[in-house]
């Protein structure tokens, strides 16, 4: 009820209104049953604007630490993404990254739809990167199809370090789902589930013709982390 009630009447109307959303592809989710939506992931507000534009609910996989933070702005997180149908998971690998998986997997038991970013994290340039193979353990291994899902201009709106969005349109391009039921009982295969990762960010690719890097996001982020540091070291001599 409180999702609906978020959706529908307290801030998907405003915000709809105001940034006039589009949507190509809509009828390539299903009408019921369980699947996996993966997306690329440009922007903090791809996890708003997706469930906003197609009719079902949508539960997410996000870092446990939007739901821990203290004081009033960790309240209106934890309360803004528990309305959004987000689950807490802790991204530290391990042991986390398979209760991570089982988290999905219970979504996906109960028949609903399960939004994931295969990259892991944001896009730190726009540049679309390597998936990590959780995605495809959790399609095999649910039975379930993947619809590729591509976020567009949502970088625009609200840029990694922005705390404020501009009024920008921005869309939403849903493809067909893909079938990954001939790879059914190989979900303990690596290189299977590396196959089949690499075809879903393939399909993403052509949807939404981003440049394609073949390496891991986070990668790139410790990298650009790194040569900010060293420069914000120089500066200071």
């Amino acid at each position: 009820m409180f999702y609906w009630l978020m959706k529908h009447v307290v801030i998907g109307p405003w915000v709809k209104a105001i940034f006039r959303p589009w949507i190509v592809g809509r009828a390539n989710v299903p009408a019921d049953g369980a699947a996996i939506l993966a997306s690329n992931h440009l922007s903090f507000v791809d996890s708003i604007f997706l469930p906003l534009m197609i009719d079902r609910p949508v539960t997410f996989l996000a870092k446990s630490d939007y739901f821990t933070g203290a004081g009033l702005k960790g309240w209106a997180t934890r309360v803004f993404f528990t309305a959004t149908g987000q689950l807490p998971i802790d991204r530290s690998g391990g042991r986390a990254s398979e209760a991570s998986l089982n988290t999905g997997l219970q979504v996906l038991g109960r028949g609903d739809l399960l939004g994931i970013y295969p990259e892991g994290t944001r896009s730190p340039d726009g540049k679309l990167y390597r998936g990590r193979t959780g995605i495809a353990r959790m399609a095999l291994e649910a039975h379930v199809p993947v619809v590729p899902v591509v976020m567009v201009d949502t970088d625009t709106m609200m840029p990694i370090g922005h705390r404020m969005p501009r009024v920008v349109r921005v869309g939403v391009v849903i493809g067909e789902p893909l079938d990954f039921s001939r790879f059914r009982g190989m979900e303990g295969d690596r290189y299977i589930l590396r196959s089949v990762t690499d075809e879903i960010m393939v399909a993403l690719q052509r949807l939404g013709e981003q440049e394609y890097d073949d390496v891991y996001a986070s990668a790139v982020k410790d990298r650009l982390q790194t040569v900010a540091r060293a420069e914000r070291a120089h500066a200071r001599r």
